[in-house]
């Protein structure tokens, strides 16, 4: 059982809500379109309505008849013609009610679907950027679509079993009224059918949450295996990577043939009832016919509506099973909404116009209780610095970055910029004037100069072409077949790394923002698209706070000031001559990983500094 529930564990932001609750905010969606309900349940009764009255128009024909051949007289079709004529405009005029009914019901639940979906998605939204490193994308992906398509299932599911109830209502009275005793015998059973379908309810809800665990499993699998294609196909691991598959695809099978059999099981039960209760009318009718206590038209009546009325009785009480499918799906999307951010902002003061001084105040930050990033890293940027932080993988280097345009929350310390504290800030307003841009940029499908204005939708043609010129002097322009009209297809992927960093910057110069991070954004470049990176860096970083995280020497170089970070401490601080001239830690790294990438480096010359570095060490001591 172990292996067969592998991975169907619960989110760390799922949450367990009452029935009612789930209810009550399911209900508040459809409220808001109770006008066209109240036309459905209009449209609902007057079809039940009519619906009972066709057996009970039969039920008198024929007592009718059977009357008139006890007295000895005739009947001829001009008698029974009324009533066919009756039931014919009858029957189609509830087809007409239903269709109406159907086609107002399918538009609420279309609306309230696409309002769910547009809460579920801007919830997502609204989540941290640690939440989207925590839990796989393709999950959250399966809330928003799958999970809101089978609410739509059950919703339209609650407003066909109003039509069905209100028929059993009216065929409840019309029995009663015909004969008591036949109709309490009929209602007897209808408790066992209830209490049998509500014994379903907890196995049904915990076997739907398994299934859409598994299908959401799947959905993450699928799409990390489209997204890591060209890696699987490297290192040749396609087999590995369909093995995986299968073996998502087969639990997901298993879970959702046990589903299956869950609700599957339900209906010979209660259709098995619902025999024992016609059987038990026709044997009673039958004897009170015989007896005359009851006429041939009565007990038809009953054999007729007994038939109506057990199909109705057997979906509202297996609709209690089926409706945990609607609660388990709504609980998820329910639990991705009311998820809570991690960031959380003291305020909401709109940033004032910044200029982009920098200070971290005894900053404490960890990843998780194990994963301890910083604790009490303090240090300044003045406006308009340009500061590379160094430092070996995992020193803290990108988490300042992340921190600094709040994608993480910190657990103590302050971040000031232009002594204001970040939290206080309305982010959209103070993100709208960092720029970020990573090692490896993602580009949204369409052109490149679709990507170039995406943080001013409203830019001209001519001032996309204006930025995109000052970039390289706009020769990168030259090498797409169609310039800025270029598609650069899904992720960017149609552009080399180098062409997309130049999107991205050139993105960024449309953002003009007052702080620039760079991530490693020349780490993975040619050195021809590096050298046209680094011109268009210069203007991107004219008169601006700029904080890069760089493994070329190169970005290195230019900067005003070097950071040297050691497991979240800082351990040197000052600028490349001057800290290499010290001959400390940065004077290490530089002879370790970035000399070779100077124009007059020569094999051999990083293992002779190095050897020099132990010398002069081992003469101070």
């Amino acid at each position: 059982m172990g292996f067969f529930m592998d991975g169907l564990e619960a989110e760390d932001y799922d949450r367990k809500y009452r029935d009612g609750e789930l209810v009550g905010r399911i209900v508040a969606y459809f409220r808001r379109h109770r006008r066209v309900m109240g036309i459905v349940a209009l449209f609902a009764f007057s079809a039940s309505v009519l619906s009972a009255l066709i057996p009970f128009l039969i039920y008198r024909t024929i007592d009718r008849i059977d009357a008139e051949r006890v007295g000895g007289g005739s009947v001829d079709f001009r008698d029974v013609l009324p009533v066919i004529v009756a039931l014919f405009l009858s029957g189609i005029l509830v087809w007409v009610l239903n269709y109406v009914r159907q086609w107002l019901s399918a538009r609420v639940v279309g609306d309230v679907i696409l309002d769910i979906r547009k809460d579920a998605f801007r919830a997502v939204m609204k989540r941290d950027l640690s939440f989207f490193d925590q839990y796989p994308s393709g999950k959250i992906v399966s809330r928003v679509t799958s999970d809101t398509e089978s609410f739509a299932s059950v919703a339209t599911l609650t407003l066909d079993l109003l039509s069905q109830i209100l028929m059993v209502l009216v065929l409840a009275a019309v029995l009663f009224f015909v004969n008591p005793l036949l109709a309490t015998i009929a209602f007897a059973i209808t408790p066992l059918i209830a209490l049998v379908a509500l014994a379903f309810r907890r196995i049904a809800r915990r076997t739907i949450q398994q299934a859409q665990r598994s299908t959401a499993r799947l959905n993450s699998m699928v799409q990390e295996s489209m997204t890591g294609i060209s890696v699987a196909k490297s290192f040749r691991r396609e087999r590995a990577l369909y093995e995986e598959f299968r073996e998502a695809n087969e639990q997901s099978y298993r879970i959702n043939l046990r589903e299956g059999f869950v609700f599957t099981s339900i209906f010979p039960i209660l259709i098995t009832i619902s025999g024992i209760g016609t059987v038990t009318i026709l044997l009673v009718g039958g004897n009170q016919v015989l007896d005359g206590r009851t006429s041939v038209g009565e007990w038809f009546l009953f054999i007729q509506a007994i038939g109506i009325f057990w199909g109705p009785i057997t979906s509202i009480a297996s609709f209690w099973s089926q409706f945990q499918l609607g609660l388990a799906a709504s609980e998820r999307v329910f639990a991705l909404i009311d998820a809570e951010a991690v960031v959380q902002q003291t305020a909401e003061e709109p940033a004032p116009v910044l200029r982009g001084g920098i200070a971290f105040r005894d900053m404490v930050f960890r990843y998780s209780e194990q994963e301890l990033v910083f604790d009490g890293l303090s240090f300044d940027i003045p406006a308009g610095q340009t500061v590379a932080f160094v430092g070996h993988t995992g020193a803290g280097k990108s988490s300042i970055g992340k921190l600094l345009a709040r994608f993480y929350e910190f657990q103590g310390g302050q971040i000031l910029v232009d002594g204001h504290d970040i939290r206080r800030f309305d982010l959209p307003s103070y993100r709208r004037q960092l720029g970020v841009v990573t090692q490896v940029p993602f580009l949204f499908s369409g052109t490149v100069a679709d990507n170039i204005r995406y943080s001013r939708p409203d830019a001209t043609d001519e001032h996309v072409q204006e930025i995109a010129n000052r970039i390289a002097g706009g020769d990168w322009l030259t090498v797409l077949p169609e310039g800025l009209q270029t598609d650069v297809g899904e992720e960017g992927r149609s552009l080399s790394l180098g062409q997309r960093q130049l999107v991205a910057l050139a993105r960024l110069l449309m953002q003009d923002p007052a702080v620039v991070i760079l991530d490693e954004a020349t780490a993975s470049v040619d050195p021809l698209t590096e050298a046209q990176i680094q011109e268009a860096l210069d203007v991107a970083l004219a008169d601006r706070t700029a904080i890069v995280i760089a493994h070329r020497l190169s970005t290195i170089q230019e900067a005003d000031r070097i950071i040297v970070l050691d497991r979240g401490r800082i351990i040197e601080d000052g600028t490349h001559d001057g800290l290499l001239a010290a001959g400390g830690h940065y004077s290490h790294l530089f002879n370790t990983y970035f000399r070779h990438q100077s124009p007059d480096y020569r094999p051999g010359q990083a293992a002779e500094a190095e050897r020099d570095l132990e010398l002069a060490g081992a003469a101070s001591r």
